[in-house]
């Protein structure tokens, strides 16, 4: 995508990916972050993992509980209206706590989730 050309989105043409039983998404892509909607049904894990690229994680509807950290001993809630930030290299689980729609920012993109190379959610 050019960097000086302006581009409208409208999350409802955007195609909806299925990721997984429970898991869906739509992507935005520009040329230094990424923006998803990711929808998730109520008890689905997205099981522990960690990337480089920093996410904000603001949830829209429902809830999402995360395990931060290689042990995952430090657990945090996320409900509609609240936003969690995940530096670089942090690893994180999370489940959602009811059907929940979430938007996460990333920087730089996801460059496993445009590849479809993020088996740690394919392999539910």
């Amino acid at each position: 995508m050019a960097a000086d050309k302006v581009t409208f989105f409208r999350w409802n043409d955007m195609p909806k990916e299925k990721v997984a039983d429970g898991l869906d998404r739509r992507l935005i892509t520009g040329e230094k972050m990424m923006l998803a909607h990711v929808y998730l049904k109520k008890g689905f894990v997205v099981p522990k993992h960690h990337h480089h690229n920093e996410q904000l994680t603001y949830i829209l509807e429902g809830a999402l509980r995360f395990w931060i950290g290689e042990d995952g001993n430090e657990v945090i809630d996320v409900h509609a209206g609240e936003v969690l930030l995940i530096p670089g290299n942090v690893p994180h689980k999370a489940e959602a706590l009811e059907d929940t729609l979430d938007v996460d920012v990333f920087s730089p993109p996801r460059e496993d989730w445009l590849a479809k190379t993020d088996d740690y959610l394919r392999s539910k």
